[in-house]
């Protein structure tokens, strides 16, 4: 069976996708970083976030609250009283439960 160029043109975007989605097919998740989030990682600088609190410049960030940090996010999943956690705002990478960032939000309180 020969295969014109045109044919091929057609199936290639096929065949692509269907090697794009074939891990979620099979159960498997992308690879995705993990480890925990360094201050200069470009998802990281995005949102301001630094890994301890006592250190945002307030002049920058005048949303920042004093005594808000990872540990009492609504976007942090870490347990309580750990040295840090996941974070929903990096895509549950690892930060440290003092450090803040832009996006925070006041966990609610139960």
């Amino acid at each position: 069976m020969q295969t014109s160029r045109r044919s091929f043109l057609k199936l290639a975007p096929v065949a692509l996708g269907a090697c794009a989605l074939a891990p979620r097919l099979l159960g498997q998740a992308p690879a995705t970083p993990t480890g925990p989030v360094e201050e200069s990682d470009p998802a990281a600088s995005a949102i301001g976030y630094k890994k301890d609190a006592a250190t945002v410049d307030t002049k920058k960030y005048a949303q920042f609250k004093a005594g808000s940090n990872c540990a009492n996010c609504a976007l942090y999943t870490g347990k309580a009283g750990e040295p840090g956690g996941p974070c929903m705002a990096l895509a549950n990478r690892q930060v440290t439960a003092k450090g803040w960032c832009m996006v925070w939000a006041a966990k609610p309180k139960a």
